[in-house]
């Protein structure tokens, strides 16, 4: 059962995690931290490390969020990694601003910073998601798998071909391409529909 939830849209598992599906909360956990953790390297400031850790923050951020899951509205895909971004960009400046106040300062590098959403973000809407999930319902399951995969997830080719059991990560490649342009395809009709 949790090796299924692993591969659902993020959007479907915050429905889940939401109606208080532990699996799901569990598989969102699983999928969040360890890109939430990558994002967050190096954005705490020299002056506050000493006092916080950043796996710390992270966490911290991530049990906020998980006790107000109920009021975030996943509209794209996405959308949950942003919000957990600027919570946690937000989380990293409180505690900025907090060792501004003892005597030695040193302010957030704002070239570390990406206040810009990310290009999925930005072409992502809830009319986009609509269509992305109608043209993910279409798929055989393999091929939505390995779309999950390497769209939602962002797994290597490598840790496809682990998990698919393909023989090389070549193999993984060819079959995500083709499961990709299938994909496309669907996408397009589904665009093309409305």
């Amino acid at each position: 059962m949790f090796t299924q939830l692993i591969d659902e849209p993020t959007v479907e598992l915050v429905v889940k995690a939401r109606a208080g599906n532990d699996l799901a909360i569990d598989a969102l956990l699983r999928r969040s931290v360890p890109r939430l953790q990558r994002w967050a390297h190096g954005r705490l400031p020299m002056t506050a490390r000493s006092q916080f850790d950043t796996c710390d923050l992270v966490q911290e951020v991530l049990m906020n969020v998980l006790a107000a899951l109920n009021r975030f509205e996943p509209r794209h895909p996405g959308a949950l990694q942003a919000y957990l971004r600027r919570s946690l960009l937000n989380k990293i400046r409180d505690e900025v601003r907090r060792t501004a106040r003892q005597p030695m300062s040193v302010e957030l590098d704002e070239t570390l910073l990406c206040n810009q959403p990310s290009p999925l973000e930005r072409a992502a809407t809830a009319e986009a998601y609509e269509k992305y999930r109608v043209a993910l319902a279409t798929l055989r399951e393999k091929d939505r798998n390995l779309v999950i995969a390497r769209i939602e997830l962002q797994l290597t080719l490598l840790e496809i071909a682990e998990r698919f059991g393909f023989h090389s990560a070549d193999t993984a490649r060819v079959a995500v391409r083709r499961a990709l342009q299938r994909f496309a395809a669907r996408y397009k009709k589904a665009t093309e529909v409305r």
